[in-house]
């Protein structure tokens, strides 16, 4: 089932970022998908911060590093990035499941189609006509 809902400030996605942080459990893998500048990274550092109880954590882009590891209520939580990802075999790599109670937060996962089938939650951001805000999708599995 998906829902549907308008961010149309900062507050408003940090907001929904603690509201998804308070929903998930060990084991989660959640997909945040969206076009260059939808709001995946400042979704995804709202979400680790609200985990790990620090407002003022730094949460780099993990664009260039592919993964960043986090520890968050003393479980591991990694902030993925696989935009530059050549093939999808390569996320093997990366290590993403190799803790199984561990959170695992995926921007630009539709270069990787196969997690699709393990995600338990997928967020889609997109830029509305004219600009301001965002239009958020949650579809939970």
């Amino acid at each position: 089932m998906a829902e549907t809902r308008f961010l149309p400030d900062d507050a408003a996605t940090a907001a929904l970022g603690a509201e998804l942080a308070s929903s998930l459990r060990p084991g989660d893998l959640v997909l945040l998908e969206g076009d260059l500048g939808a709001g995946k990274t400042a979704l995804a550092r709202a979400i680790i911060r609200a985990l790990a109880v620090d407002q003022d954590l730094e949460v780099p882009s993990p664009t260039f590093a592919l993964v960043q590891p986090y520890r968050a209520a003393g479980q591991s939580v990694l902030h993925a990035d696989l935009y530059r990802i050549g093939d999808p075999r390569e996320v093997d790599e990366l290590g993403l499941f190799d803790d199984p109670d561990g959170i695992v937060l995926v921007e630009w996962a539709e270069r990787a189609p196969e997690l699709a089938e393990r995600a338990t939650l997928i967020v889609t951001l997109a830029i509305p006509a004219g600009g301001e805000g965002r239009e958020v999708t949650i579809e939970r599995k």
